[in-house]
């Protein structure tokens, strides 16, 4: 019997995933450990290898499709064993007998007409039959296009796979069909809807276009909505002075160059939210548990999640043991993953086990935000644009780097007060950053 490839469990509480890239296609040899397709989840994309050598029997989902763990993904046929069954995609396309004889599509109109019932056998059918009997009924009328140039060969699953997906008449029109006699398919309609853009003139307004939602920014989307919806979420935010900060490493950054290192203001963002979470560890947790039973994890060791923007959406790499490790191996290592994140080579390793985050969206622009917590962290720190600005120092206006600051937290495991006190110690440690290399082991 074929082998059943399944998706596996991938950890982190994912439960789905998207099918990204088929790597290969059906009666294909692979060989035992080969990478057979990509699947994609909030994190990264995973490459699946198959556990067997074979011939590939059937891929049961399409590129674009979402597959639940335990899903079978494809099957794979022993040498001289044969194919599994007709796989759904087959199943799904195949023409009805009308479709393939080329047979107008028909659609039904409720209507009352008499009918006579056929009279049943036995002494009861002797004194019914005749009995006559009133029933509902449909008249059946054909499709009248105006012209023969106006009619559309769609099969009825397609066409209503068409109207959910705001795809036009004209638009349907136009599609090449791959079934029987040229008859488009639901295949074709996914294939047509999953074009990089897609425009339609139904508007009323003027044109419009529809970019499927997909890939890491579906993920992201589904991840951003269930926390919000399970997070008592509040945002404090702070200003912090870090002209000396500015100037340490402007003063550092050519020597660091040299050796190949590009020192940027994160690991010391980094370093200071450290030293804060050890004196306030309740922000460097988890809440975990069902309802009315819930506990608050809080974590011994300090792994910082960064957001690393992609061409394809936000993603977090995880930095362990911020606490172990100098400004300049952090600078090493965040330089390593934003790249390994761009190219969406990281691993799902990688993407794991984060007990806070931080996003500098400053570097883009912006000053205050209201950050959404990236579960299951109980908060998160976003760094704004640092502007130059006159600031009291001693009773004398001076000008000053200003870095603006915004922490959100979950209500439900810390107050506004102790979000603050933290708050207030990451400014101390940004303000005056010899403290930093101090408090440091």
């Amino acid at each position: 019997m074929p082998y059943e490839l399944k998706l596996p469990d991938l950890g982190e509480g994912i439960t789905e995933a998207e099918i990204r890239k088929w790597l290969v296609k059906e009666g294909d040899t692979v060989s035992e450990h080969q990478n057979v397709l990509e699947v994609e989840t909030d994190k990264a994309v995973v490459e699946m290898p198959s556990p067997r050598a074979g011939r590939v029997g059937r891929l049961l989902k399409e590129e674009g499709e979402t597959a639940k763990v335990g899903e079978v993904l494809m099957t794979i046929a022993a040498s001289g064993e044969p194919a599994s069954a007709e796989s759904k995609k087959q199943k799904k396309e195949r023409p009805s007998a009308a479709e393939e004889e080329g047979a107008p599509e028909f659609f039904l109109v409720p209507g009352e007409m008499p009918m006579e019932a056929p009279a049943p056998e036995g002494a009861a059918g002797l004194q019914n039959q005749d009995q006559r009997v009133q029933k509902r009924s449909v008249t059946v009328i054909g499709e009248l296009p105006e012209s023969e140039e106006e009619a559309i060969a769609a099969a009825p699953a397609a066409r209503t796979l068409a109207r959910e997906m705001g795809i036009s008449e004209s638009a349907l029109r136009g599609l090449k069909g791959s079934g029987p006699g040229g008859i488009i398919t639901k295949d074709d309609v996914l294939k047509f809807f999953s074009r990089e853009i897609y425009k339609q003139s139904g508007d009323e307004f003027g044109p419009v276009e529809r970019v499927p939602l997909r890939g890491i920014r579906r993920a992201i989307a589904k991840k951003l909505v269930s926390t919000q919806r399970s997070t008592v979420f509040v945002t404090v935010t702070e200003e912090a002075d870090i002209t000396e900060l500015w100037e340490i490493r402007e003063r550092e950054k050519p020597l660091l160059k040299e050796r190949g290192v590009h020192l940027t203001f994160l690991p010391f963002f980094i370093k200071s939210a450290q030293h804060a979470l050890k004196e306030h560890p309740v922000l460097n947790a988890s809440l975990s548990g069902p309802e009315g039973s819930e506990e608050v994890v809080m974590k011994k060791y300090v792994n910082i999640g960064i957001a690393v923007d992609t061409p394809e959406g936000l993603m977090v790499p995880v930095v362990r043991d911020v606490d172990k490790k100098t400004i300049v191996e952090l600078s090493a290592e965040l330089e390593e993953l934003s790249r390994m994140a761009r190219e969406r080579k990281i691993t799902m390793e990688r993407l794991r086990g984060n007990s806070f985050t931080i996003s500098n969206f400053g570097h883009f622009g912006g000053l205050f935000a209201t950050p959404v917590i990236n579960s299951p962290d109980v908060a998160i720190l976003a760094t704004g644009r640092i502007t130059e600005r006159p600031w009291v120092i001693a009773g004398k206006v001076e000008i000053r780097k200003i870095l603006p600051l915004s922490l959100t937290f979950d209500h439900r495991v810390a107050d506004g007060a102790e979000a603050s006190r933290f708050l207030a110690k990451i400014v101390r440690f940004l303000e005056d950053p010899a403290l930093i290399f101090v408090e440091s082991t």
